[in-house]
């Protein structure tokens, strides 16, 4: 390799011996087994593996007496001899469990994709260009910056509103003065924070937190509590090169014209499903310290935040992990979906996966199951795992989650990307719960700076944007402020939310 190429590599914190690692790999052909996900079908919402918690009435879960009982006093609680638990029986579990359930987001590197002006051109022209005065507000405060630290809304003023950390941050603690109120013990063990970086941006996310620890949204309610309000438990994703377009064949080689310069690398995390290596130090020391549940979640989803009556279902249950989706609407154009699929072999039992739009699944496969009825099921990019079953297997799971490569067509030019998929695991688990949730509840996301700015109202009631997209802003938009004045416990006053 050109020397000069591996200099300009290792000056953006690029792991060279991991990313020719994954090279060698690829044009040695083991990666050539990783191919598309076939669906079959959807799953149903059943009430055992799928369970619906949209409604507000009626929520029941039913085990088995004993085995409610023996799953239950893992954690010191009682079942009362029930078999069959109401949304009030699954609160109280939930609830004590809360404090012991840590809170973790992904932050991967720059938000490369988020602020991409062709990327954003994704709901059709006309869309974007209702929303351009709003975008050229919000994009020069996102490029190039850890995605989490750019505004997760604008605020009714039009001004950029608080970062998707710092409501993080806000929410943890509003769920501790909660917890306060009902009589329980809080300290900094209540719902540990923890989070996965990467090389570029660590440093850049320890100096905001600094800053944040003097927040008005963070430093009164934090000092009231005595808990550390911006204390986050932390593994630190390296950074890999991007690679050659596949449209210039094999072998694949390490792309190396960087916006249009000759010799300049391309740095790119490897997709947040190198979390199962990377946290795994970070896991085990929340495990040995009294966590017992982990949720897991990507930073940009407003939606995000731990759940009692997920907790209370997946500690009922016995299984390893549990899983939120929605029904995909038209601005769910990129994440994965619940698929059955054939299990790859003649005669093998169909399984359930999550398959991600573009790298797993095509668009089109997509589009073809909804035409035939199917309601289709949209990762919500929330997991929530068991750590005493997790933490032994963290290795075995980092192993086994499929490598795909992916073309890109973005201001960097054209290349291709390896990643691993985090919500791939459910592939490869023994077994697993499905939420169905309201997707106003609980995936208020931005994978698109055009999603941040349709949820907040932008352009709002231009022709422009089409009638579907423009009713999904509407109710978009109602989640948000529920959000912003339910579990971050801020107000809206003289055009800004304010603690």
């Amino acid at each position: 390799m050109n020397p000069a190429l591996l200099e300009d590599m290792a000056a953006k914190g690029i792991d060279a011996d991991l990313t020719l690692s994954i090279l060698d790999d690829y044009n040695a052909g083991l990666y050539d087994s990783v191919r598309p996900v076939h669906a079959t079908g959807v799953p149903a919402v059943d009430g055992r593996s799928v369970v619906s918690l949209a409604s507000c009435d009626g929520l029941s879960y039913g085990v088995d007496a004993a085995e409610a009982e023996s799953r239950l006093a893992r954690f010191g609680l009682g079942s009362g001899g029930k078999s069959v638990f109401a949304r009030a029986d699954l609160e109280a579990i939930g609830l004590a469990l809360l404090g012991r359930t840590a809170y973790g987001v992904l932050n991967g590197g720059s938000a490369t994709s988020y602020a991409d002006s062709k990327k954003n051109l994704a709901f059709g022209k006309e869309a974007f260009d209702a929303l351009a005065p709003a975008y050229a507000t919000l994009a020069p405060l996102c490029k190039d910056r850890p995605k989490g630290l750019t505004p997760a809304y604008l605020e009714p003023d039009g001004s950029p509103g608080a970062s998707f950390l710092l409501l993080k941050m806000r929410a943890r603690l509003v769920a501790a003065a909660a917890a306060r109120r009902r009589g329980e013990e809080v300290d900094d063990s209540f719902m540990p924070l923890f989070q996965m970086t990467s090389v570029s941006n660590d440093d850049e996310l320890e100096a905001a937190y600094r800053e944040y620890r003097g927040h008005p949204f963070i430093e009164p309610l934090a000092r009231d509590l005595g808990i550390d309000g911006a204390r986050w438990a932390t593994g630190v994703q390296p950074m890999i090169a991007a690679y050659s377009h596949s449209s210039e064949g094999r072998p694949k080689r390490v792309f190396d014209r960087a916006h249009g310069r000759p010799g300049s690398s391309l740095a790119l995390p490897g997709g947040h499903g190198q979390c199962f290596r990377v946290l795994a130090p970070t896991l085990r020391a929340l495990r040995d310290a009294g966590a017992r549940f982990a949720y897991l979640g990507n930073v940009d989803n407003l939606g995000y935040a731990p759940d009692p009556v997920e907790i209370a279902i997946l500690a009922l249950s016995g299984l390893p992990a549990a899983f939120d989706f929605s029904i995909r609407t038209p601005m769910d154009v990129k994440g994965g979906i619940l698929v059955e699929t054939d299990g790859g072999r003649e005669g093998e039992p169909s399984r359930r996966t999550v398959a991600d739009i573009g790298p797993a699944i095509s668009f089109e496969e997509v589009a073809k199951l909804e035409s035939g009825g199917a309601s289709i099921l949209f990762n919500c990019a929330i997991g929530l795992f068991d750590l005493d079953w997790l933490v032994p297997r963290l290795d075995e799971i980092g192993r086994g989650l499929p490598v795909r490569f992916t073309d890109q067509d973005k201001d960097a030019g054209r290349y291709s990307q390896a990643e691993q998929v985090t919500w791939e695991v459910a592939g490869i688990l023994p077994g697993f719960l499905a939420f169905a949730v309201d997707k106003y509840d609980r995936f208020i996301a931005a994978k698109l700076l055009a999603e941040t700015l349709l949820t907040s109202g932008a352009a709002a009631g231009d022709a422009r944007i089409p009638a579907v997209l423009a009713e999904t802003s509407r109710k978009l938009k109602a989640a948000l402020e529920r959000k912003l004045a339910g579990s971050c416990g801020l107000e809206a006053r003289d055009g800004r939310w304010s603690a």
